[in-house]
């Protein structure tokens, strides 16, 4: 684990190590908090806390560079928490076990936390830098951005002084973002009677699909492990006369394309289940052929079953699963190329009659949220559960002519002699936001190559994060 400290830059390196050492689920980021507050303590920065656990960090300016503008690196030190069905881990306490596989580093089947931790690596290692020329600087760590953004919603408006801001949460090197979706969750809820049936029990399983960022990696189709459980259990119902569910279980995160689902039922009559697996992995690796052809559909024994829902409520689930719009539902008119909103059911689970499903709805058009919102709310609404939607966070508006973009894209092309893409992401970022908070802020967002992300296959690109520092670092200088 400890060779990623020897990578170059070894400031940011180790900094990423110890990150990656230390526990930091969305909403229990106390022990990063803690760390942060020692860093500052034992290198003589200032700091601030406040009652969201934000943490920003500050220096003061080099000596010559008094007079310069204040500039803040922000972050997220929280991380998405996923791993693979067959790791043994917890997020709570134990480290994040991290490899070299060629030019990227990973973790041993669970999230490697770049995304963030990355970002929050790099803020430190410029506090750190004795070699960095600068005005007054301020790096702001923020918490719980991967599970609705509460840091940020809870940051004062005085908490921040500086008006030029880099933050280091988007992933693709050579890119300048400076736009972002807004977005917001639809959940529903509901409470089934169960009933004892006689029948026959089984287990279905879909696995192998590879999930990821419920808005970066939303246009390229890959396989939702919920709809595609639905999709056989609409053939077995064909098959086995009844179906009643037992349990149903499908995705974790409300930012993460489900991976895994699986369900738990009774039929009332056997089935062929080696040939109904064959079948439906042969169809959906056909289907996500080149995507996700991974999967796999697995329907093994249960374990004599009895209490489950009806057969009418069973179907009333199967249905509204089928009927939930998931993936992109319109592209951008003016920025080829980018999603404008799309839609993603993130989890659904059933246990002991209770039902509850996560839909979570992204656009860089604030009444498309709405739009997207209201269809699936109305899946809801016509299956009869309890329908909430939360509060949502803001889109960041793009501007082309700031002086910041502006400069970023001459250091850029300085540093590597090639034009830096400007871009707007399909995907929430804290600076809508603070963008709100904060309107006569010029900001950035930029960040290595980081693949996967929010999945086990989460894997940072080792020369990108020296071509990222070298970048922030001689932004910071010119600033």
């Amino acid at each position: 684990m400890s060779e990623i400290k020897n990578l170059e830059p070894k400031i940011v390196w180790e900094q990423f190590y110890n990150l990656t050492q230390t526990p930091r689920p969305s909403k229990k980021e106390e022990k990063a908090v803690e760390y942060l507050i020692n860093f500052a303590k034992e290198n003589n920065f200032s700091y601030d806390k406040d009652s969201s656990n934000n943490v920003i960090i500050r220096k003061d300016a080099s000596k010559g560079c008094e007079n310069k503008e204040s500039i803040v690196i922000q972050n997220h030190i929280d991380m998405v928490c996923e791993k693979n069905d067959d790791t043994e881990f917890n997020f709570d306490t134990d480290p994040i076990e991290t490899y070299i596989d060629g030019e990227w580093v990973t973790a041993k089947g669970t999230t490697l936390g770049a995304d963030n931790g990355i970002g929050a690596a790099m803020g430190l290692a410029i506090l750190l830098d004795k070699d960095l020329k600068h005005g007054p600087l301020e790096v702001l760590f923020t918490t719980d951005e991967e599970e609705g953004m509460g840091g940020a919603i809870g940051l004062s408006k005085d908490f921040i002084k500086s008006r030029k801001m880099i933050n280091i949460d988007t992933e693709e090197e050579g890119a300048i973002y400076i736009g972002c979706a807004g977005g917001k969750s639809t959940t529903f809820d509901a409470k089934f009677d169960e009933v004892e049936v006689e029948g026959i029990s089984y287990n279905v399983s879909v696995k192998g699909l590879l999930g990821g960022h419920s808005g970066l990696m939303i246009d390229q189709q890959l396989g939702n492990a919920i709809k595609l459980l639905a999709r056989v259990l609409v053939k077995l119902k064909c098959e086995g006369k009844f179906l009643h569910i037992v349990s149903l279980n499908g995705g974790d995160k409300h930012n993460a394309i489900p991976r895994e689902a699986g369900c738990k039922l009774i039929l009332g009559n056997a089935i062929d289940k080696d040939a109904i697996s064959k079948e439906f992995t042969q169809i959906f690796r056909n289907e996500l052929k080149g995507i996700d052809e991974g999967v796999e559909v697995k329907i093994s024994d249960g374990e004599n079953y009895k209490r489950c829902l009806c057969f009418e409520d069973s179907m009333r689930v199967v249905d509204l699963i089928l009927a939930i719009p998931h993936g992109v539902q319109s592209y951008s008119k003016e920025i080829h190329g980018l999603v404008e909103s799309s839609t993603n059911l993130a989890s659904f689970n059933i246990k002991n009659g209770e039902l509850s499903m996560v839909s979570s709805q992204r656009s860089s058009v604030s009444s498309k949220v709405t739009e997207v919102s209201d269809s699936v709310k109305a899946c809801g609404n016509l299956a009869g559960v309890n329908v909430e939607t939360g509060d949502g966070y803001p889109a960041w508006q793009p501007n082309f002519d700031s002086d910041l973009v502006k400069k970023s894209g001459d250091i850029y092309k300085k540093l590597f002699n090639k034009e830096v893409g400007v871009k707007v992401i399909h995907a929430g970022l804290e600076c809508g936001l603070l963008s709100e908070k904060y309107p006569d802020m010029e900001m950035i967002s930029v960040g290595p190559d980081i693949t996967g992300a929010h999945s086990p296959d989460e894997s940072l690109k080792i020369s990108s994060v020296k071509n990222v520092y070298t970048f922030v670092r001689e932004l910071v200088e010119s600033l």
